[in-house]
């Protein structure tokens, strides 16, 4: 007889081995598919979409595809990553991503110094989109209507209480 951890064990690897070899990442705007980044961006060897950021958040992963990296600024949606693209992978003719990235945000509340009763609006000061609303002094929220997830606010907090979860590229269409 199978004990329960050898069994749970069994069960978890296959789980654990697809989330490695295919992590959701948070991908530049106006990406169509997530498979033309897997196809199309492995083979650029000119990397122009990253070149062409004036954050400099685009950074190439180890699978050779673009994504966002938010520790010093956020996304603009300048549209130069678009013009810089040869391969269309990133067209301003994909409209649906034009708007919103790939990511949900969300406040930490336990990490936010704000919600523990100390004066902060690191956040909502870089949001252009007025997507952090604040109830009261000391409550800031993230209105999931207004925010691009753009990713300012996630690199001005001073402690890191904000983070987000990448979704798949066909799932923001439907947003």
């Amino acid at each position: 007889m199978v004990s329960r951890r050898d069994f749970l064990d069994k069960v978890r690897k296959p789980l654990v081995l697809n989330k490695e070899s295919s992590p959701l990442v948070v991908r530049p705007p106006y990406g169509l598919d997530e498979s033309l980044f897997q196809s199309e961006c492995v083979t650029c060897e000119s990397k122009a979409c990253m070149a062409s950021c004036d954050e400099q958040i685009i950074t190439i992963g180890s699978d050779g595809t673009p994504k966002l990296h938010f520790v010093n600024s956020g996304c603009t949606f300048c549209e130069e990553c678009a013009h810089a693209c040869h391969s269309n992978v990133l067209s301003l003719t994909h409209t649906h991503t034009a708007e919103r990235l790939n990511a949900i945000f969300q406040i930490n509340t336990e990490g936010c110094i704000a919600h523990n009763d100390v004066i902060c609006f690191a956040c909502k000061e870089p949001c252009i989109d007025d997507a952090i609303l604040f109830a009261g002094m000391f409550n800031p929220v993230i209105d999931m209507d207004k925010c691009t997830g753009c990713g300012f606010c996630l690199s001005r907090c001073p402690t890191l209480a904000i983070d987000f979860t990448p979704t798949l590229l066909k799932e923001v269409s439907c947003i």
